[in-house]
Order: C-alpha cells, then sequence, then structure tokens
C-alpha cells in the first residue's frame, strides 16, 4: 500500500494517469510507519491526500527528508 500511495502521490504532482494496479491498493486499518506518538500526530495532521487514501499515514515532511 506504500508503494501505491506514493505512486498516486508522485502521479498526481506530474498531472499523469494512475496504473491500474493502484486503485485495489487500500488498508482495512490505518498504518502509521513511525512508532512515536508525536511522530503518528505529524502524520495525522500532515499525511497526502493521496497516502490518507490507501491507509497509510506519514508525514508529507517524511517525504520531503527523504
Amino acid at each position: 500500500m506504500l508503494l501505491a500511495a506514493l505512486a498516486e502521490h508522485l502521479l498526481a504532482q506530474a498531472d499523469l494517469a494512475l496504473p491500474t494496479w493502484v486503485d485495489g491498493r487500500v488498508l482495512r486499518r490505518a498504518w502509521f510507519p513511525a512508532e512515536l506518538a508525536i511522530h503518528r500526530a505529524d502524520a495525522l495532521a500532515w499525511a497526502p491526500a493521496a497516502f490518507r487514501k490507501h491507509g497509510v499515514y506519514l508525514s508529507v515532511h517524511d517525504l520531503s527528508a527523504a
């Protein structure tokens, strides 16, 4: 799901069409890569829309640091 969210996020920024495999990749429960509560709160506040859609919560700040 992380890769589907990342693909959707990057392709949306480039205004490109999504591949078909992206749509069906959605988690039933939210997933936070971070374990600390402060990082989870940051992810809830700053997760990009594509990541939220797929149930992956990480901060947009984490993407810019990578």
